[in-house]
């Protein structure tokens, strides 16, 4: 009762006429940023961080959470309209999205996909209302050991689940970590890795590493794979569902959720893992098996409504405890911090209009892109047609118009400009940038747990071991890092019986 005469609060907050308008037009920016090619929500989110610095608290995050879920549905757009996912949660979308375009269903794909998004967000929203608070409760007894447990737990599962090797992603986290620890030493006030330069002293700010590594590093590795033929949008007239393919896909959008909001909530890489579960499970259960990989609608409206979930699931995680599980997430986290507020356990006594206002925005973003979107499909997809220089020169020009107002000074630029050169080697050598960006907000934040720990044990490393719930942790943490090594020995073992036998 108490969450939901919050809730109820936070709906008088989130439709004052100011905040309306703030989650409006941050769903059309989103949508219109998502749908351009290889522009995801992270993508935008951090294009769009310094345009917020003169609105107070609660419009920048009601517009941030209409950037992020307008984002994902635009990076469906893409993936439907033009086989090119916005992101990589809109992969699976491409599998039977881009099919059904082909054959003149794309109308029909996007109004799969939008409502995918609504039922998805929806529920995920009401499961945020129902637990983020009993999670908060329980993380308020959370001691500095379980912290630096549960961060440890964050990097390890980040670096497992993303990239194409846990080395390219341990060394991803690795850059994220060197540059969190630029700046002054927190606890003794010397200098770490400012190379003598005074306005190193204050660290990077994660806004710049986030546009460098995200905007940047994409704006320079699209010009380098630039082609001189950009891909055509097929024509979409207005989506519409018959009631055949509403009967094939309601039970889908209620199960993505099932699915989504799970792995959203845990350290586990994002929605890239429960849109293709979501993906197999329709096909599994699908009496249209045969339509799979030629346009089957369910393997549309089943996996976006696990994406849309996901995204909602993600919020748990990241205002009770402060743990960002997506770059999203590590996005809206430096966005928190840029305010002077620190997600956690006790956000929700701190900050509870914030909190609710921002969760109820959900709500009103959910109707609010689902009642734009599906008029709007065909102005989307005229947008395909924007030629990529013209573009990428744009989102160039944002960024370092964004980096710039961080603090007026042109070493940022300079800053600006290094990241992003690393973000385009990272993305050469098929290094993942999720966990260089979380490395860069939990770095630090992970030290001083670490150190805290250490000083109430007396040194002792026992002290970081020494309560239930760290054990509980690190026999996870152990799990994740043995489970590729204890799923390989059965498989060579029988490949090497095959081998005797024959």
């Amino acid at each position: 009762m108490d969450s939901l005469s919050s809730l109820i609060d936070g709906f008088g907050t989130a439709l004052t006429p100011v905040n309306l308008l703030w989650a409006a037009l941050g769903v059309l920016l989103g949508t219109a940023i998502g749908v351009l090619p290889g522009i995801g929500p992270a993508m935008a989110v951090a294009l769009l961080l310094p345009v917020t610095y003169g609105l107070e608290p609660t419009g920048a995050f009601i517009m941030f959470a209409g950037i992020y879920y307008g984002a994902m549905f635009g990076g469906s757009t893409t993936s439907i309209l033009l086989n090119t996912p916005g992101e990589s949660a809109a992969v699976v979308a491409a599998l039977e999205g881009n099919p059904m375009a082909k054959s003149g269903r794309g109308a029909q794909a996007l109004a799969a996909a939008a409502v995918g998004h609504f039922a998805g967000g929806m529920i995920g929203t009401i499961l945020l209302v129902v637990l983020a608070p009993t999670v908060a409760a329980l993380a308020v007894d959370i001691g500095a050991p379980d912290y630096f447990a549960i961060m440890v737990l964050a990097f390890i599962a980040v670096t497992s689940v993303l990239g194409s090797s846990r080395i390219r992603g341990l060394a991803s986290l690795l850059i994220g970590l060197t540059i969190g620890l630029v700046g002054l030493d927190q606890m003794t006030g010397q200098s770490r890795l400012t190379f003598g330069s005074l306005q190193l002293a204050d660290g990077v700010d994660v806004v710049i590493v986030a546009v460098g590594l995200f905007a940047i590093g994409e704006a320079l590795w699209v010009a380098a794979h630039l082609r001189r033929t950009t891909g055509e949008a097929i024509p979409v007239g207005r989506p519409w569902l018959g009631r055949g393919d509403v009967r094939r896909t309601w039970k889908a959008w209620l199960r993505g959720p099932v699915i989504g909001f799970p792995f959203g909530a845990i350290p586990a890489g994002g929605a890239e893992i429960p849109t293709f579960l979501s993906y197999v499970t329709e096909k599994r259960l699908s009496r249209h098996k045969d339509e799979f990989g030629r346009g089957a609608i369910e393997g549309v409206a089943g996996p976006e409504s696990a994406a849309s979930a996901s995204a909602a699931g993600t919020l748990v995680s990241m205002l009770t405890l402060g743990l960002p599980t997506t770059a999203v997430a590590a996005v809206m986290l430096a966005a928190f911090q840029q305010y002077g507020i620190q997600p956690g356990p006790l956000l929700f006594e701190r900050e509870p209009d914030l909190v609710w206002g921002l969760i109820a925005s959900l709500f009103v973003g959910m109707v609010l892109l689902l009642a734009l979107n599906l008029p709007l499909a065909p102005v989307w997809a005229k947008l395909l047609r924007i030629p990529r220089p013209y573009l990428y020169a744009g989102i160039l020009f944002f960024a370092a118009v964004g980096a710039y107002a961080v603090g007026g000074e042109a070493l940022d630029l300079v800053i600006l400009l290094a990241i992003g050169v690393l973000g385009l080697g990272m993305r050469r050598y098929g290094l993942p940038v999720l966990p260089a960006v979380i490395g860069v907000i939990l770095g630090p934040a992970a030290e001083q747990q670490l150190r805290r720990a250490l000083q109430i044990s007396d040194g002792s490393v026992t002290g970081l071991v020494d309560t239930p719930f760290s054990i509980t942790v690190y026999a996870v943490v152990v799990v994740l890092l043995a489970w590729p090594l204890l799923k390989r020995t059965p498989l060579r073992k029988a490949l090497s019986r095959r081998g005797s036998a024959g």
